[in-house]
């Protein structure tokens, strides 16, 4: 057989039943990638004789006899294709995972297919973007900017791996060759609750290239989390490597290592599992009733399990004031109970990893995680290994939203590669992401509010109850940030919390993007409207008289230990002022039939900058000999941006420009520490320990012309990639020579320990339309207004806003995990999971407070978490302002909407 692929020929036959997309990557094109293997993402698009296809439905041997054309080989060699080239002009991407077969789809549209997108680009997947940079690409909008040395922070500058991502040639965990690779696959319990009593591996491991089955008996016994966090006080010790006990449908069960997957995969399903089945709850109300089956017993406070007999892993109550002498006072008062769902990551990256012993006899772990030195830890703890034994890196990461803040891989690649001495690959299926990884803690929270008859609040009070699933990685934190800040952003003399937060025998939750505060906002904004409805105010008004300001206290019930937030900046009272002025602004006109009711809805969020109790970043740069910068940081980057903003940090301290700034980071072996890119920490705490690193080499490089011209260090400045000493100007590459000549390194070391911490704000307004007959929504309008301190990257900033409204739009929509009443997830893949599409996300107009934060980076504080955060909440009160009825449960679904619907307005 012989097949056309980039213009090259190529006699390579493909495996029996092989598919495109495989057949391509062996072949070493790692542009092709895999986010769901049937056909619904996108991600492995390439050109079949000019025309799209998703290569994981193409059968390899129907290629032969047409051209293939992938990313790396949509231009001449060398060249850049102008729809690569309006990509990177755009800054078309964030994770970049989607983008190579996201290029290939915009490259083939023709002029009338482009002027209806939504349909054109109805097969690709972007999870990360929002689409708005990529309607710029195809538009032809210029999005970044050139600047001046030393300018670089506050302007939109473009990502360091933008050339790599647009052709191809960024390099996720799975884009490499390694000689020797062994697979693992992983059996999985068919089963919510049991004891497994034997495993017989006969079967399994004589099937032709299995190498090992490991099970319980292999692996370490040790207690863990696979929440990652800096102290181990925020997640409970409940899990093993491999268990002897099944607690879900998914959990694994057993690992079969072989030569190929398909070894693996036949050597899973001839493994003979018996189980002794255990009595299973999947409902979060009756894991805590009296009687209830108990999933950990064994557990203990000291393994920071609250009460294992009532499955409860933490809970929190308190109050402030008298909450019930101010309802009976109170002139309006509302109380509803308020449901969530469980949402996916939906990271197009799956979670996975490969992982060898090197020669130095390192295990050595390359991961798709958001924590890789949280990780090299746990791992060290639990094969007994020390830290300098263990390295875990990871190039760029395609998505996170914190499901990557988690050790779901990591554990079972080592022990693979421990056991067996050989280089071992483990990536998860779609499948497999959806039922055995983590999801959004679905929540139920019932609320009471209460005001005096001029809108001031007397009253707060959350009831909630969160089921954590199977495990109970991020339980109490989760719940703990819900409560916080939802209330904290009040004033209100009299609050009162009793929170809980359960197992069940269902597929655990964890981190996801917001941590709680998406669930904990949707009552609260909610009755906040309810609220000024009830007083005759506006909603704005409402809000302007009960926020907190800065000098006032940020209390939430019952009391934190932590003392440690201030308010580093304050635009609460812009962002109102900015979704107040658009909302109002005239808009296009959109003729709409009687049957749709049209109503306007806000809410607003306030987020801590960094997680409670430490978050560590650590940073070095040096000088190279060439007159640039090697700069060194922990922080791994998937979409966050955080490459590009540690680069302007180090490039305007240092009077130089970001192309001459070489990053290095998320890698162990680099040195230092960083906790992880999560809780809105890349930049607000990795992006001050980069300029503490800058600016003390800013220091050292004064000192050192000084010295060179005789000249007080106390008069040079750094200017234009060059030192200015008493009239003399020493450019950075002659002061590299000279210190080279020296034997002297030119380095600096910066940190952050995350203290003290800021608080960002945003809030969300939308203009809807409600078919009262259907229950169909249509968004008019989408605007946020957000208090990121002295914005970075606006450009980049902006794209983290506009796809942080759309993930929210999914959830808060149609986005759902549906678990049947034996703990099964029904919809497992993208085809029965809705995830946003092109023609499913409206525009949304961003707007940025004037402020700068005393505590963040040159003013700048987080904004990766924050837009989505207070999306359902106004959501939802735009749905009750255009249909009068307070919908209570998410997702927003016509068929949720119209019974209510049909009982208010007829058929």
């Amino acid at each position: 057989m012989s097949f056309e692929i980039d213009g090259k020929s190529h006699a390579q036959a493909p495996r029996a039943g092989q598919c495109l997309r495989t057949f391509l990557r062996e072949l070493g094109h790692f542009g092709v990638k895999k986010g769901c293997d049937a056909g619904d993402c996108g991600a492995c698009t390439v050109l079949l004789d000019g025309e799209p296809v998703h290569s994981c439905l193409i059968p390899a041997f129907r290629a032969e006899g047409h051209a293939v054309t992938t990313i790396e080989g949509l231009a001449p060699e060398g060249a850049t294709h102008p729809m690569q080239q309006a990509f990177i002009d755009a800054q078309a991407f964030q994770c970049g995972f989607c983008t190579a077969g996201m290029i290939l789809t915009c490259a083939s549209l023709n002029q009338a297919q482009r002027q209806d997108l939504g349909a054109a680009l109805k097969g690709n997947i972007c999870r990360c973007t929002g689409y708005r940079a990529i309607e710029d690409a195809l538009q032809g909008k210029r999005n970044i900017e050139q600047v001046a040395a030393g300018e670089a922070f506050g302007r939109s500058l473009p990502a360091p791996a933008g050339p790599q991502v647009v052709t191809g040639t960024a390099r996720y965990t799975f884009d490499t060759a390694i000689e020797g690779l062994a697979h693992i696959k992983l059996k999985r319990s068919p089963h919510p609750h049991a004891k497994i009593i034997s495993i017989d591996r006969n079967a399994a491991l004589a099937v032709p290239g299995v190498l090992a089955v490991l099970t319980s008996e292999d692996a370490p016994q040790r207690l863990f989390s696979t929440a990652r966090h800096e102290k181990a006080w925020m997640d409970p010790d409940d899990t093993r490597v491999l268990d002897d006990v099944v607690r879900f449908i998914g959990q694994k069960v057993a690992a079969v290592i072989a030569e190929t997957e398909a070894a693996a995969e036949e050597g899973c399903r001839r493994l003979d599992v018996r189980y002794e089945l255990l009595p299973a709850v999947v409902d979060v109300e009756q894991a805590i009733a009296p009687g209830a089956p108990m999933i950990h017993p064994e557990r203990t406070p000291e393994q920071r399990v609250a009460n294992a007999q009532r499955n409860i892993v933490a809970e929190a109550h308190g109050e402030y004031g008298d909450v019930a002498g101010a309802l009976k006072q109170a002139a309006a008062v509302y109380e509803g109970t308020f449901t969530t769902q469980r949402v996916q990551h939906a990271a197009l990256e799956t979670h996975g990893g490969l992982a060898w012993i090197d020669a130095d006899g390192i295990l050595t772990v390359r991961s798709s995680t958001q924590v890789p030195f949280l990780t090299r830890r746990a791992l060290a703890e639990l094969f007994d290994l020390p830290p300098d034994k263990v390295r875990v890196f990871c190039e760029r990461v395609g998505g996170g939203f914190g499901g990557k803040q988690e050790m779901f891989v990591e554990d079972i690649l080592a022990l693979a590669a421990l056991k067996t001495g050989r280089p071992v690959k483990l990536e998860l299926t779609r499948e497999e992401q959806f039922i055995a990884t983590s999801t959004r803690h679905p929540m139920r929270i019932k609320v009471t509010a209460a005001a005096d008859s001029d809108g001031r609040l007397m009253a707060l009070q959350l009831d909630a109850l969160s089921n954590t699933g199977a495990y109970g990685n991020h339980a109490g934190a989760v719940l703990f940030h819900a409560c916080s800040e939802s209330l904290g952003v009040y004033n209100c003399p009299n609050k009162k919390v009793d929170a809980v937060v359960a197992y069940t025998n269902t597929v655990p939750a964890g981190a996801f993007r917001g941590y709680g505060l998406p669930q904990a906002l949707f009552p609260v904004e909610a009755a906040i409207d309810e609220l000024a409805r009830r007083l005759g105010l506006s909603p704005f008004e409402m809000r302007r008289r009960n926020i907190i300001k800065p000098g006032d206290p940020m209390l939430s019930p019952p009391p934190s230990p932590y003392h440690d937030v201030e308010y580093g900046s304050y635009g609460l009272d812009q962002c109102l002022d900015l979704v107040e002025r658009a909302m109002e602004a005239d808009g296009e006109r959109i003729e709409l039939s009687d049957d749709w009711l049209i109503g306007d809805g806000i809410a607003l969020t306030m987020i801590d900058t960094v997680p409670p109790d430490g978050h560590i970043a650590d940073a070095t740069i040096s000088l190279r000999d060439d007159g640039g910068f090697e700069l060194v940081v922990g922080t791994a980057e998937f979409g966050n941006g955080t490459s590009t903003v540690h680069r302007q940090i180090a490039a305007s301290a240092l009077a130089t420009t970001v192309d001459r700034i070489r990053l290095l980071q998320s890698d162990t072996a680099h040195g230092g520490h960083d906790t992880g890119a999560y809780g809105s920490t890349g930049t607000f705490v990795a992006g001050r320990a980069t300029q503490a690193a800058a600016e003390n080499l800013a220091d050292a490089l004064k000192a050192f012309a000084a010295r060179a011209t005789h000249a007080d260090a106390g008069g040079c400045v750094l200017d234009n990639d060059s030192v200015l000493c008493a009239g003399k100007r020493l450019s950075f590459a002659e002061i590299a020579a000279s210190a080279r000549g020296q034997s002297e390194m030119l380095t600096a070391s910066g940190s952050s320990a995350g203290t003290p911490r800021s608080v960002a704000f945003n809030v969300q307004g939308f203009r809807v339309a409600v078919n009262k007959a259907t229950g169909a929504i249509k968004i008019l309008k989408s605007v946020q207004a957000a208090d990121a301190g002295r914005v970075a990257n606006p450009m980049q900033c902006r794209g983290q806003v506009e796809g942080g409204v759309a993930q929210a739009l999914g959830a808060a929509l149609y986005e759902e995990m549906v678990i049947d009443a034996g703990g099964r997830v029904v919809n497992p893949r993208f085809r029965d999971y809705h995830l946003p599409q092109f023609a499913d996300v409206p525009g949304t107009e961003v707007y940025f407070a004037d402020t700068s934060d005393t505590i963040g980076p040159m003013g700048a504080k987080s904004m990766s978490e924050s837009p989505y955060n207070p999306v359902t909440a106004a959501l939802g009160n735009a749905l009750a302002d255009a249909t009068g009825i307070r919908f209570t449960s998410t997702p927003f679904k016509p068929d949720r909407l119209w019974p209510l619907l049909k009982e208010k307005f007829g058929e």
